[in-house]
């Protein structure tokens, strides 16, 4: 495939989203670009959350996890399901009734003004580094298929892709998004299901062939054996579970779609059909694992051999293969399609997430809803362009450092930063007790240091014990006692402002 016809194709895809920005953008204001005007339909939203949610990650690091750890984020998906139950009816009617823009001003009514600024600069830590993961993925493929041919150092390339996400999002928002996130998660989905069958079509698999092959290859395996094994079902269950509460229900990003729902009762329905979709999803991107592995073997290609499949250890990075096999071993059609699926779920995830950090910062320390509508578009615009260099300079450090998947760098890193929210609304929610206000700043952070100082250690502490995804569910328990140990009895339980009616 050619560098010239990649960077055509991308160049195509930009200007369609161009175009959707420009039509879906016109007249828009600040609550436009926050919430949509809360009027977005709930099967729209339903189907943007899709590709939101996934993200170039899930497209590139669940297939090519299959070669170390076969079908053990199977329970992962699994474990997403309790997750929206707990959003759905315990969060989202909170949210709904106190009709917040953002999710974090709950913990100012609960708790006080440094407890409602430190759960907003974890999601602001939290979902840069996440979207910067994200984003270095796909810049890492086209950097691969186009730039390094033509001689394009990867910053460049950073650059000029975090730019058209700025483009097309900084007037419309949200209201643009929920377009563009539609396109984009029809993109990838037909992506992953052409990817499928013309893997399958190349080993000249039926559809029972490729079920029976898929189900009895030692890839599809799932661990039940040993709970110390980072690997094991139920661990990576509940780790699913508590991710999906965090990442999702605890996460302006993704509550900022299901808050431009009509009504409660319509975002709860978005998401309960969101709910089985993406577990199918989850369900076709491991088929898609096993059955590219099979495929390479298949064309006798040794890929922890090939050179540029390996990091910086000298094993095989298991995020390259899928955009390796795909760019260099695949039919044209097949690799076009390749191109513009990862390039579909990527930016579907990361022009939300911009949006959202815009959103929180605006929201919850610029205090933007205080001044007239124009000067809120310019703070809205600036803080727009600031995060998006913020990202740029995150992607850039991430190249040098990182040594590991990027699944498994994205949920360990929100095992840090999402435990403090997690700890915070649990607290809010489950107790009466009120916090000393200004000590819930330092307690996360002892709390984040205590919990890394323990993962660290766990194998010669814990008999052995791996931590895997679960980093989340220790850094929210020790949090939430830390909160308990700074907390006091209240006369008057404040149920109003912290439990769902």
């Amino acid at each position: 495939m050619s560098p010239t016809l990649v960077l055509s194709l991308v160049a195509g895809y930009f200007v369609v989203l161009i175009i959707i920005a420009l039509l879906t953008s016109r007249g828009a204001t600040s609550e436009s670009f926050f919430v949509a005007n809360r009027n977005a339909p709930w099967y729209m939203v339903a189907f943007a959350m899709i590709g939101t949610s996934l993200s170039g990650v899930t497209f590139i690091s669940v297939p090519g996890n299959v070669y170390g750890k076969s079908w053990s984020y199977l329970a992962v998906a699994l474990g997403f399901v309790a997750g929206y139950v707990v959003i759905g009816t315990v969060l989202m009617p909170l949210y709904y009734r106190l009709r917040l823009v953002s999710i974090y001003s709950y913990l100012e009514q609960r708790f006080g003004y440094w407890s409602y600024k430190t759960g907003a600069l974890f999601f602001l830590i939290s979902r840069s580094l996440g979207s910067a993961l994200r984003l270095y993925l796909v810049a890492g493929v086209l950097q691969l298929a186009v730039f390094d041919a033509m001689g394009v150092p990867f910053a460049v390339t950073v650059v000029v892709s975090i730019l058209f996400i700025y483009l097309y999002t900084f007037k419309g928002g949200l209201k643009t998004i929920l377009w563009t996130d539609t396109f984009q998660t029809l993109a990838m989905l037909s992506c992953v299901a052409l990817s499928i069958y013309f893997m399958s079509d190349a080993l000249n698999y039926s559809f029972a062939k490729l079920i029976t092959s898929v189900k009895e290859s030692p890839m599809s395996q799932v661990y039940f054996s040993d709970f110390r094994d980072d690997k094991f079902f139920w661990k990576q269950f509940a780790s699913g579970m508590f991710i999906t509460i965090v990442m999702t229900g605890l996460d302006q990003d993704l509550m900022q779609k299901n808050l431009s729902c009509r009504s409660l009762g319509e975002a709860q329905k978005n998401l309960f059909w969101f709910t089985p979709v993406i577990v199918c999803v989850n369900i076709l991107f491991l088929t898609l694992g096993v059955l590219m592995y099979q495929y390479a073997a298949a064309r006798g290609l040794k890929l922890a051999e090939l050179p540029q499949l390996l990091n910086l250890k000298g094993t095989l990075d298991t995020d390259k293969v899928f955009p390796f096999l795909a760019t260099t071993q695949f039919s044209l059609t097949a690799g076009i399609i390749f191109i513009l699926g990862i390039i579909a779920v990527t930016y579907a995830s990361a022009d939300s997430a911009l949006t959202s950090l815009t959103t929180s910062f605006c929201i919850d320390f610029l205090d933007i809803k205080k001044y007239p509508e124009a000067q809120q578009t310019r703070l809205r615009q600036l803080t727009h362009l600031g995060w998006s260099v913020v990202l740029i300079v995150i992607i850039l450090i991430f190249r040098v450092l990182n040594e590991q998947s990027l699944i498994d760098a994205v949920y360990k890193a929100a095992g840090f930063t999402y435990g403090p929210l997690l700890g915070l609304f649990a607290f809010g929610i489950f107790t009466h007790r009120q916090l000393r206000d200004r000590l819930v700043l330092p307690t996360c952070v002892a709390a984040v240091s205590l919990t890394l100082l323990i993962v660290t250690h766990s194998v010669e502490w814990l008999n052995g014990y791996k931590f895997g995804f679960e980093i989340l569910l220790l850094n929210g328990a020790l949090v939430y006692l830390g909160l308990l140990l700074i907390s006091r009895p209240t006369e008057a339980a404040p149920a109003p402002a912290n439990l769902p009616a």
